[in-house]
């Protein structure tokens, strides 16, 4: 069974985000900022890291250096509703450091829940 790391401040996306998954027959994993977010996947890598990119300890931009500097084959997924404006600058931003794909809240679950079984299906991007 595949793993998702799911990493978000806010509660409801997250418990989204899990029943989405976890409906489709994913293990989830959470984490509520980038430094618990690294710390959870040095301990039990995941298949797939879905993160926020607005976050408070470690925002996701950093969070999406750093595990790409460690783990290089990390698929990872970005989102945000971004800070007022920065939306697009954000996205864009973490598709340059190693996003595979990019979502602007608020999300469509089905869309994600695309994008992962896509990024699980395909070898090495």
């Amino acid at each position: 069974m595949a793993r998702i790391l799911v990493v978000d401040d806010d509660p409801m996306i997250t418990m989204l985000l899990r029943s989405v998954f976890e409906n489709a027959g994913y293990d989830v994993t959470e984490a509520s900022d980038g430094k618990m977010a690294t710390k959870r996947y040095r301990e039990r890598p995941a298949d797939i890291v879905v993160l926020d990119l607005v976050m408070p300890e470690k925002e996701g931009i950093e969070t999406i250096m750093e595990l790409r500097q460690d783990f290089p084959d990390v698929k990872i997924i970005a989102m945000t509703g971004g800070l007022r404006g920065q939306t697009e600058v954000l996205l864009t931003a973490a598709k340059d450091l190693g996003a595979l794909r990019t979502f602007k809240k608020p999300l469509n679950p089905d869309e994600i829940l695309t994008a992962a079984e896509e990024l699980l299906a395909s070898e090495s991007l």
